[in-house]
């Protein structure tokens, strides 16, 4: 697209903030809930797009936003106001997880601060933050950049500073190399004029953006005679990239509940009705922040590959505000040999600066799915689009729905990923990226709180599977499939010893819960690999996404439980092969201390494999340190 004049070299993706509340309007971009999760992905992201040449680089990617933002427009708070108050501990093992990532491990050639302050200061004026954290701790060889307009945010909205060259001489002198916008354009002349800002200040932050439009190649002359020099929109839609959109979607669908095997859906059906207001959607399947798509498929025109369908709406839109063809969808569903009902979300429920209200279906759609449910003469499914959670409580408890699926927002080729599914085609081995919240838990939680743990004496009950206790409509990692499968432990370490960079270490390295510094542990000697037989004992093919989650030793820091590992392995029916999860002690087997210092607790740490329970007891002597 660059090469045919239609995009830049530079992507200002991905989105890795972490989905903390599921009520964020943005939680469709990103990788979901866990921090783990959106580390994994933010590196491998940005790996993929910026190639693995050395230096030079493909593209530019850039991870976006730093940090703590997931809040765009709730209860008369909006992004432009919000001043996040994050502990250091929070922030530590939680919100800038994925950025550190993205830096030490992706090598990403940009970050974006966002418009929110953290703790009564602009992201993108916070030095700490821009210059000590992602340019000095975390190594960043790249610019750090505005999100659109936040500098003059900061400024007219925030009144963070008195004049206009004080804002844009904070945000360089904090590390910021280059704005999205055209403040910095207009006032840093006269910052530097008025001795507010060096020219050194300046000449480091071109010199940051300036090297990345190298890196990309942007002063070599004629991009043909260069690597990817020859593509053009004409390679956008090839056969192969449309077949891959197609895979995506049918890997990302979710089984989240199957009665009584009412799916795969009998391929004998001779009418099976279509019903809901996204049955027959197709921009709606690609989300925010996408491309131009290269042809759609629908869920009814996917559906339609399999059988015959009677088609009807029950609503003009998602907002669902009326009944009135609710009588004719029954009468279809009565008729059918099976009803398919896709209901769910789209981009005006939920968007970049539209945070959801509640988490229940939108308007009359519970009404329409009860409703048809009763009336359909043969098995009822229930299929979900959406980016955020639903609470399908009703649905789940109904033993008139025989399955309920969650699409996502699926791409180009979601309808026909999610027929493949429904007729078993494929089999689904998708996993949720978020937690499933009951509507009831909206009201222990302003969005507002970006409090991670739990406090009983006020009533909070945290967020996400690390923290939260509470009742749930489905949990994080949840996933079915037409098969089954069974692991077994074959190795894993049960006593590790935790070997000291240096005896002579300062007082504080142990704490009254016995818990090492990571930066006292000798790290590189401490990678140990768990060894597990996945076997396929159903009577189909599928993919199966083992979970590795880990339970520290008690104490008020620890989260109840953290995925550390995970790893997809396909199965044929009856075959079983040896999955190898690599689990580094400091990395994965530390927590947070209250003042954001990683530790490694010493002691029982569990865990958890499917059905399987390992325990692993790390040591160290203790005393000799105190000593």
């Amino acid at each position: 697209m660059y090469n045919g004049g239609m995009a830049g070299l530079t992507f200002w993706s991905p989105n890795v903030n972490v989905f903390r509340d599921p009520r964020w309007g943005r939680g469709q971009e990103t990788p979901g809930e866990d921090p783990v999760v959106a580390g994994k992905y933010a590196a491998r992201y940005v790996r993929g797009l910026q190639g693995n040449d050395g230096l030079r680089l493909k593209v530019a990617a850039c991870c976006k936003h730093y940090t703590a933002y997931d809040l765009d427009n709730w209860n008369g708070v909006d992004r432009y106001h919000f001043n996040a108050r994050v502990s250091k501990q929070d922030l530590e093992d939680t919100y800038d997880v994925p950025f550190k990532s993205c830096v030490v491990e992706g090598k990403v050639a940009s970050v974006m601060c966002s418009y929110n302050q953290v703790n009564g200061k602009p992201t993108c004026a916070d030095p700490s933050l821009l210059k000590n954290t992602i340019r000095g701790e975390w190594g960043l060889n790249g610019y750090i950049v505005s999100d659109c307009d936040s500098v003059g945010v900061l400024f007219d909205t925030q009144h963070y500073t008195t004049t206009p060259e004080e804002a844009a001489a904070a945000t360089i002198r904090a590390g910021l190399d280059l704005d999205c916008g055209p403040f910095l354009a207009i006032h840093t002349e006269n910052a530097v004029r008025g001795a507010l800002l060096q020219e050194e200040d300046v000449n480091m932050a071109l010199a940051n953006t300036i090297t990345v439009q190298m890196r990309l190649g942007m002063f070599d002359g004629e991009p043909s005679a260069h690597p990817f020099g020859n593509l053009g929109p004409g390679h956008v839609c090839t056969p192969a990239h449309q077949e891959l959109a197609l895979q995506a979607a049918r890997q990302g669908i979710v089984l989240l509940q199957n009665r009584g095997r009412t799916l795969p859906l009998s391929r004998s059906f001779q009418t099976v009705a279509v019903i809901g207001p996204n049955s027959d959607v197709t921009v709606t399947m690609i989300g925010n922040y996408a491309g131009v798509a290269c042809g759609y498929t629908s869920p009814l025109q996917g559906i339609r590959r399999y059988a015959k369908t009677v088609h009807l709406s029950g609503c003009t839109d998602v907002l669902c505000n009326g009944n009135q063809q609710f009588n004719a969808a029954e009468v279809a569903a009565r008729h059918a040999d099976a009803t398919i009902l896709v209901m769910g979300l789209d981009q005006s429920i939920e968007a970049e600066f539209v945070d959801r209200k509640g988490l229940l279906l939108p308007g009359h759609q519970q009404e329409l799915v009860s409703r048809v449910a009763r009336a359909s003469r043969g098995p009822t499914i229930l299929v979900l689009m959406s980016g955020g959670p639903i609470d399908v409580s009703f649905a789940k408890n109904d033993p008139r729905i025989g399955a309920i699926l969650w699409a996502g927002y699926p791409g180009q080729a979601g309808g026909a990923a999610i027929a493949d599914v429904l007729f078993g085609a494929t089999n689904p081995g998708g996993k949720l990226p978020m937690t499933w919240y009951p509507q009831s838990y909206l009201a222990k939680v302003p969005m507002t709180n970006m409090g991670m743990r739990a406090d009983p004496s006020g009533g909070y009950p945290g967020r996400t599977y690390r923290f939260y206790k509470g009742p749930v409509v489905f949990p994080f990692g949840h996933g079915m499939s037409y098969t089954s499968f069974a692991h077994s432990l074959v190795q894993a370490p049960h006593q590790v010893s935790v070997p000291l960079a240096s005896l002579r270490v300062s007082r504080n390295t142990t704490s009254a819960s016995n818990a090492i510094r990571v930066s006292h542990a000798n790290c590189e000697t401490l990678a140990l690999g768990v060894h597990i037989d996945v076997k396929n004992t159903g009577d189909m093919d599928g993919t199966h996404t083992l979970l590795v989650f880990s339970s520290p030793p008690e104490g008020k820091w620890s989260a109840q439980k953290q995925l550390i590992g995970f790893e997809k392995v396909h199965l044929v029916t009856g075959s079983q092969k040896r999955v190898k999860i690599d689990i580094h002690v400091c990395k994965h087997l530390s927590v947070v201390d209250q003042f954001g210092i990683r530790r490694i607790p010493i002691g029982k740490h569990d865990l958890y494999i499917g059905d399987l329970k390992h325990s692993i007891s790390l040591q160290a002597n203790l005393e000799e340190i105190k000593s």
